[in-house]
C-alpha cells in the first residue's frame, strides 16, 4: 500500500544542517501517521520523530527535540526531517516509516507500530 524512499543523507560537520526527504507512493499515504527512526551500528533502531496522519501533531525524541523538525506535504506525497545543529551522536542510518494502520491517533514511536519502512539513508556527522 505504501512504498517509501529516503534521500538527503550525507557527510556533514558538527553544527551543520541537513534535510532528509521521504518520497511516498500509494494513494492512501495521507491516511497514515509517519515517522523517522535511526539506527547506529550495533544499536537498536530508535525513534526520532513522528507526525500524525492529519499533519497537525508532531513528536520528538528528547535527544533531537529543539533541533529536528518533521513535516509533511500531502499534495506532494513527501515527508521531511529538517535537522539543525547536528552532532556526531546523530550519526546513523535514518529510516522513513509509515504506520501499519490508517487513521491511528497515536504516534509511531516504537517499531512494532510501523507497517512500512524505507530503505534508509546514511547521515554521518563528523567533529
Amino acid at each position: 500500500q505504501v512504498q517509501l524512499v529516503e534521500s538527503g543523507g550525507g557527510l556533514v560537520q558538527a553544527g551543520d544542517s541537513l534535510r532528509l526527504s521521504c518520497a511516498a507512493s500509494g494513494r492512501t499515504f495521507s491516511n497514515y501517521g509517519m515517522g523517522w527512526f535511526r539506527q547506529a551500528p550495533g544499536k537498536e533502531r530508535e525513534f526520532v520523530a513522528a507526525i500524525s496522519w492529519p499533519g497537525s501533531s508532531t513528536y520528538y525524541a528528547d535527544s533531537v527535540k529543539g533541533r529536528f523538525t518533521i513535516s509533511r506535504d500531502k499534495a506532494k506525497n513527501m515527508v521531511y526531517l529538517q535537522m539543525n545543529s547536528l552532532k556526531p551522536e546523530d550519526t546513523a542510518v535514518y529510516y522513513c516509516a509509515a504506520d501499519g494502520r490508517q487513521f491511528r491517533n497515536i504516534p509511531i514511536m516504537t517499531s512494532d507500530l510501523v507497517g512500512y519502512w524505507g530503505q534508509g539513508t546514511q547521515v554521518t556527522v563528523s567533529s
